[in-house]
């Protein structure tokens, strides 16, 4: 079963799209209606949307069924939800670890999260992760406590997308994944502490 408002509010995280609706049954997806800004061509936010559609929720959508609205940003009015948008990453190597600080900007304020570990490549995304979660609880320092389960990269046709899996608890006997995903633009670093975001973001948005 597809969880088209949680789709719905992906497909708006991708820099190209405004606003989204998704109609369907089940996992079978019949249409998609989006307002895209005039940057990018329709045929490219088509391919945004499948590519995301399969990345995130494993489903398949046929480019016919996606209709794209192209308007510039002042014709468009919807509600903003203020986020922690991001700052900046820094990296300091030291031998065979690393120190990794990553900065939020909230409020006019910002909060910075840090992680330490092995310099290995394949660490490196994590560290990126958890230094992200470390930034978001100086955000909410009564909100429970937040995990990395999983952070990585996958190919889905010619994009990169990086996808993380953030787990809260809420006490000993229960737990709640969150998965969030956003395509790469080149460096992996932005969309490694992106997705992180995007993984929260229900309940950055509600504040729980």
């Amino acid at each position: 079963m597809l969880d088209y408002e949680e789709f719905e509010e992906s497909l708006t995280r991708l820099d190209s799209i405004d606003a989204a609706r998704v109609i369907g049954d089940g996992k079978r997806v019949s249409e998609v209606h989006v307002v895209a800004r005039p940057e990018k061509p329709a045929k490219q936010v088509v391919r945004d949307v499948q590519s995301l559609a399969m990345a995130r929720f494993g489903a398949s959508i046929d480019r016919r069924v996606v209709s794209v609205v192209q308007l510039t940003p002042d014709k468009i009015r919807h509600p903003v939800v203020e986020r922690p948008a991001l700052v900046g990453v820094k990296e300091d190597p030291a031998g065979s670890r690393v120190d990794v600080k990553v900065t939020l900007g909230w409020q006019n304020e910002e909060h910075v999260g840090k992680s330490h570990g092995p310099t290995a490549a394949s660490a490196r995304l994590r560290l990126i992760g958890e230094a992200t979660l470390a930034a978001v609880e100086s955000l909410y320092p009564d909100a429970p406590p937040l995990a990395l389960d999983a952070i990585g990269p996958s190919s889905i046709g010619m994009r990169t997308v990086v996808t993380a899996i953030v787990v809260t608890t809420s006490d000993r006997t229960s737990e709640e994944a969150s998965v969030g995903s956003v395509l790469s633009q080149g460096d992996l670093t932005e969309a490694a502490v992106r997705a992180v975001l995007d993984a929260l973001n229900r309940r950055l948005s509600s504040g729980e």
